[in-house]
């Protein structure tokens, strides 16, 4: 498969559809290598990976019931039960943060996020180039301050997403994408 090809093949696919094996440590460093080419105004360096499998993934899929019990003290047992078991659907999770400094006021906050999205892309892209499959899961366990103080975010750092990581129980197909040119103009001048 060519650069282009991994790029235009790559595709999401659910956690519960993701098996062992997942990437070992050597592949996983290869994969992690590649997200710190990601682009880097400053040379900030705000990405940070905390990597999670065997049996931390049962103490992540508690930290998710935590959460949520305390965002919803009530919350049906059913809820906190899927909570718990999150983590368990795939081999693998990284847990990516971006820690966001002020130091250098030419590097606002931003930048330094959508670096850390472009790291999580290029991880995704090597791991599926390498025949595994990704889901990048956000949402509120991503906004939660009890997550992000677990895993050493500050109040003013970004936990940008769990990174989920395995081999696919079945072929997955492509998911066809609209014309990129549905997205895009030319530019020839201010409008209005």
């Amino acid at each position: 498969m060519d650069f282009i090809e991994i790029l235009n093949t790559r595709t999401s696919v659910p956690p519960k559809i993701l098996v062992e094996p997942a990437p070992d440590p050597e592949q996983l460093a290869l994969f992690l290598s590649t997200a710190l080419r990601a682009p880097d105004h400053g040379a900030i360096q705000p990405w940070r990976f905390h990597v999670v499998r065997g049996d931390a993934r049962a103490k992540l899929g508690e930290l998710f019931a935590q959460a949520l019990l305390k965002r919803e003290p009530d919350a049906p047992e059913a809820a906190v039960a899927k909570e718990r078991l999150r983590p368990s659907f795939a081999p693998l999770a990284i847990v990516v943060g971006a820690q966001i400094t002020t130091d250098n006021p030419g590097v606002p906050p931003v930048e330094q996020i959508v670096s850390t999205g472009a790291a999580i892309q290029n991880i995704m892209n090597a791991a599926h180039a390498s025949g595994y499959a990704t889901f990048l899961s956000t949402g509120i366990r991503a906004r939660d301050a009890h997550i992000k103080r677990a895993f050493g975010f500050g109040e003013t750092d970004e936990l940008v997403g769990f990174l989920y990581i395995g081999t696919p129980k079945s072929r997955q197909s492509v998911k066809p994408r609209p014309d990129p040119m549905q997205f895009t103009t030319q530019w020839t001048g201010p409008i209005g």
